[in-house]
């Protein structure tokens, strides 16, 4: 292709993000859009599946049957997200299995929240109060992302992602309310996943080496710090609400601002974790490996089952 053909397509191409028009799969689209794209949907859908690990660890252990109830759908709502999201991957042409992949290869990363080990059922909790309270604060702007399937993909992640966070709100705020052990293990796990939560958001805005070209694109719409901060404001008060301690000697409301200032974040326990070193990244990554391995008889069998159905098809 001639350079000024290229150039007027990425020019129309960007217009079209400028205006707010959504990019389809049969649309042209720049090597790097769809590149990106099927970085980071393939890593939202691969931290969906990891995701369901530290939960899934709790469901035989749930305190009483409805627990075990809400967890087990919520555990199974996970797998659906990974499937709608790993399904987007596919239309930008990138192989699902090749994903899935270079996952267990460590060449693709997941949130990094996941390598923490869930020690207590007030774990159950701050998972769904914290991590998909932060979750929908990164996904509920994907809804307007400038790439069609995926933005329509996050529509009904957000609806269910809000229902998980409410689940472990009340978790928490039930064991809040509970006997001197109950809410010292609710604030335990506060503690615990307080600060991993914030490094949810990835990279601060100048470490971030993809935030720019991304919101250029629409593919985001606000920074990491942004959304970090957001968060903040918003789960500090609910803490207060049913009695728990942010951990954060810093923590203090500028009322100049109106925003909550926070301690500073150790970056060097988030990159260690990013880079594979966190507490349970090689226990997730095997347990993922193991599953493909020992459900590689189903998709074959599967798979044979569909080639003898197309020759009776044909044959009759």
């Amino acid at each position: 292709m001639k350079e000024e053909d290229r150039a007027i397509l990425e020019q129309n191409f960007q217009a079209k993000i400028d205006n707010d028009i959504r990019i389809e799969p049969n649309d042209w689209m720049p090597d790097a859009y769809r590149e990106t794209l099927i970085r980071q949907i393939s890593q939202h859908a691969h931290s969906e599946i990891v995701g369901m690990l530290p939960e899934g660890n709790w469901i035989t252990r749930a305190p009483n049957l409805r627990r075990k109830a809400v967890l087990l759908a919520k555990v199974q709502d996970e797998a659906g997200h990974g499937l709608y999201l790993y399904s987007a991957t596919e239309t930008l042409g990138a192989d699902r299995e090749d994903t899935i992949d270079d996952l267990h290869s460590g060449k693709a990363k997941y949130s990094s929240i996941f390598n923490y080990p869930t020690l207590s059922w007030a774990d159950m909790g701050a998972i769904g109060w914290l991590v998909d309270g932060a979750a929908i604060m990164n996904q509920v702007p994907l809804c307007r992302c400038s790439y069609g399937p995926y933005a329509r993909a996050m529509v009904r992640v957000c609806k269910e992602e809000s229902f998980h966070q409410r689940q472990g709100f009340e978790i928490m705020m039930t064991l809040a309310k509970g006997s001197p052990e109950q809410k010292a293990m609710a604030q335990d796990a506060l503690n615990r996943f307080w600060w991993p939560a914030l490094m949810m958001f990835g990279p601060n805005d100048a470490e971030s080496k993809h935030t720019a070209q991304s919101m250029k694109w629409k593919i985001k719409r606000h920074t990491n710090d942004e959304l970090r901060q957001q968060f903040v404001d918003v789960t500090v008060p609910q803490a207060e609400l049913i009695g728990l301690t942010v951990p954060d000697p810093d923590l203090k409301f500028n009322e100049q601002t109106g925003h909550y200032e926070y301690g500073e974040i150790n970056w060097d326990e988030f990159w260690q974790v990013v880079k594979g070193n966190g507490p349970c990244n090689k226990e997730r990554v095997d347990a993922r490996r193991k599953a493909k391995e020992d459900g590689l008889w189903v998709r074959e069998a599967a798979t044979a089952y569909a080639a003898k159905k197309k020759l009776r098809k044909q044959a009759s």
